[in-house]
């Protein structure tokens, strides 16, 4: 499982031109699956999010959790992040979990890190989708499990 994290003010995904989710202060997840992921690899990412502490603080010190600062959360499935980029110029994305796999562990992703406390909206899997996002920083991590 990987995922990138970014720190936004605001993001949202649209899916032929309509509005599906929206958040406001909080992380927009990039999250990819690969063919051995299970629900113990969401628990274990979810918890760690839910706690990192990249929002600032009075004293604009990075001290906060999504928690800390009551914001939110947008999960949008990504295989790309399984690219197998090592031969020639087009990515294999072999490395991505089907499907079958990938779309219950993204649901079941964004369900953990809603039972973390994070209010938690998601794109919609297996969509053409355009994510809009005002970054904040830009405050970026990659996790993988």
């Amino acid at each position: 499982m990987r995922a990138v994290i970014q720190r936004v003010k605001h993001a949202e995904v649209s899916v032929n031109g309509k509005e599906i989710s929206r958040i406001n202060v909080g992380l927009l997840i990039l999250l990819g699956i690969g063919p051995d992921d299970q629900e113990e690899n969401a628990r274990t990412m979810t918890k760690k999010i839910a706690a990192l502490r990249i929002f600032q603080d009075d004293q604009d010190k990075m001290n906060l959790s999504v928690l800390d600062c009551g914001g939110e959360a947008l999960v949008v499935s990504q295989f790309t992040l399984y690219a197998d980029t090592r031969k020639g110029n087009r990515p294999s994305f072999t490395g991505a979990a089907l499907p079958n796999l990938a779309e219950p562990l993204v649901d079941r992703f964004a369900a953990l890190l809603n039972e973390q406390g994070v209010p938690t909206q998601k794109g919609e899997f297996g969509a053409y989708m355009q994510v809009e996002l005002e970054n904040d920083g830009p405050v970026t991590i990659i996790l993988e499990s």
